[in-house]
């Protein structure tokens, strides 16, 4: 057992009641903890560690993410035209997902590339693997209104060609919101379903909580739905949106929100974002990208990201907030940072795909916390001839996804998924911490020298997320007094090497002193 408590970091026992862990030893103090009701459950050679957390998760919003034809397969135009043919229809829409901006070939992507295949009448959605921008037929745009350049409360695209006609490319949420608004919904209670199917499926690989990044997809009214059938495979701690723009009434709305709960699931914090993507020229970078674009954040006025954000801290409410870019990240920091000691381990940054070593130092130095997916990494490669390493270029390509500057200057560090971009499984979130490519795979690894240890891989899962979640004293660890949440590996995650612990068999899953997963 790592129990990664500094206390006794070794054990082979522990025991749990009423979802605490009440005692931790060896097999001769267990004999003394058992009654006449006790369970006994003996792990054989497994290997037992503080419950794996997803630290940036979608699972509802991320079902309607994820929704029709999976299009991550496609590499180039031929398949994207063989896909096309071969995809399912509802109610007469082809919806995907998951579609790579390296398939372009750095051709424009223009709804031609659809009406081409499928003809002008049929309506498309199609959502880019970055979930930030969409490309859409013409059938789709007239279904939506959508008939030339817009004007939004953030820095979002309708692209319009020279004539003002939009080429069906859609840039960040509000640029997409009026085709998702009208695409086809399946019934509450069948979105029920696969959420709790999810979940389950979650808790089979080893999860026991996650950090929901969103409110969206129904969540609340779907968890309530679960809760009165049945406990959550799950703890989700959810973190609704703050768009750009938001006013003030938002901002007390959002704060009103804190606190709300159900038996396995609990509303506290508010998910921000300063910028989009490299790939969709939404970061922010401190010098535009290799086509002049990702030169500003999302929020018209930056100085209203930082206003919203000392808004909800003085509301007592913990903020995360997207910032891809280096300029992104550096207006998060320059914001927490004007908070003073009161800001220190309450507000975090999700991604951080780039990034001079001179930031990074920074979040140790202010306490803010740094949130990051290591399988994001496989959207580039090693040799930086895909779309997000041109636009960058080679020195800030070379900056890329800083897990290890950022551990070994002393932050504080969750890891996660952000699935349904990338597998939620965390075998593979703590495979592909170490490995910095894909485990079982034999492509280069990207900037291999930001890999992390075995243990600060885990420790991105358990400790850390504890941290981040603001439960440090009541979680992260396997001690007496703390929440019992647990997994057990058939093969041990600190000794093992990455590659074979993606295909460890999960002997066991606790969350909550519940058993949520038993293999055999």
């Amino acid at each position: 057992m790592h129990t990664l408590d500094p206390g006794r970091p070794q054990a082979t026992a522990v025991a749990v009641r009423d979802g605490l862990i009440t005692a931790v030893g060896d097999a001769r103090d267990a004999r003394d903890w058992r009654g006449p009701g006790t369970e006994v459950v003996d792990l054989g050679a497994a290997t037992l560690v503080p419950g794996l957390t997803d630290g940036h998760s979608h699972p509802a919003l991320g079902l309607e993410m994820a929704a029709g034809t999976d299009f991550s397969a496609v590499r180039d135009l031929d398949g994207l035209r063989a896909a096309l043919t071969a995809a399912e229809r509802t109610d007469g829409w082809v919806v995907g997902w998951g579609l790579d901006h390296n398939a372009f070939g750095g051709r424009p992507v223009h709804r031609e590339l659809l009406e081409s295949v499928l003809g002008p009448e049929v309506p498309v959605f199609l959502r880019l693997y970055d979930v930030h921008s969409a490309l859409v037929s013409g059938a789709a745009l007239r279904a939506a209104g959508i008939d030339g350049p817009r004007t939004f409360a953030q820095r979002a695209t309708v692209v319009c060609d020279a004539d003002g006609v939009p080429t069906g490319h859609l840039i960040e949420h509000a640029a997409m919101d009026p085709v998702t608004a009208i695409l086809p919904r399946r019934p509450l209670a069948e979105r029920r379903e696969e959420l709790r199917g999810l979940l389950t499926e979650m808790a089979s690989t080893g999860l026991t909580g996650a950090h929901v990044m969103d409110a969206g997809g129904e969540v609340l009214d779907l968890l309530r739905a679960i809760e009165e059938r049945e406990e959550l495979p799950l703890r989700l701690r959810i973190n609704p949106w703050c768009m750009p723009g938001t006013d003030r009434d938002g901002l007390d709305g959002l704060a009103a929100l804190h606190g709300t709960a159900g038996r396995g699931w609990l509303v506290e914090g508010v998910k921000l974002f300063m910028d989009g993507t490299v790939e969709g020229g939404s970061a922010w970078l401190e010098h535009g990208d290799c086509h002049g674009q990702s030169r500003e954040g999302l929020w018209l006025d930056p100085a209203e990201y930082t206003a919203a954000v000392h808004h909800l801290h003085a509301a007592g409410v913990r903020t995360a907030t997207h910032a891809i870019g280096d300029a992104g990240v550096r207006h998060v920091l320059d914001t927490v940072a004007a908070l003073g000691p009161d800001g220190r381990m309450r507000h975090r940054v999700e991604h951080i795909e780039t990034l001079p070593r001179e930031q990074a130092v920074r979040f140790a130095q202010l306490g803010v916390i740094a949130s990051m997916q290591p399988a994001h990494s496989a959207f580039t490669r090693a040799d930086r001839t895909d779309e997000w390493a041109r636009r960058l270029g080679p020195e800030r390509a070379a900056l890329a996804w800083p897990c290890r500057t950022l551990r070994d200057t002393g932050a504080v560090l969750v890891l996660g998924s952000d699935w349904p971009v990338s597998n939620s499984d965390p075998r593979v979130v703590l495979a592909h911490a170490q490995l910095r490519r894909a485990p079982g795979s034999d492509i280069p690894p990207v900037v291999p020298e930001q890999g992390l240890t075995a243990l600060m891989a885990l420790e991105g899962c358990t400790t850390h997320a504890a941290v981040a979640a603001g439960e440090a004293d009541r979680a992260g660890r396997i001690a007496p007094g703390l929440r019992a949440d647990l997994t057990a590996l058939a093969l041990d995650p600190l000794t093992v090497p990455a590659d074979e612990l993606a295909q460890s068999p999960v002997a066991l899953t606790v969350s909550n002193g519940r058993i949520t997963h038993r293999n055999g």
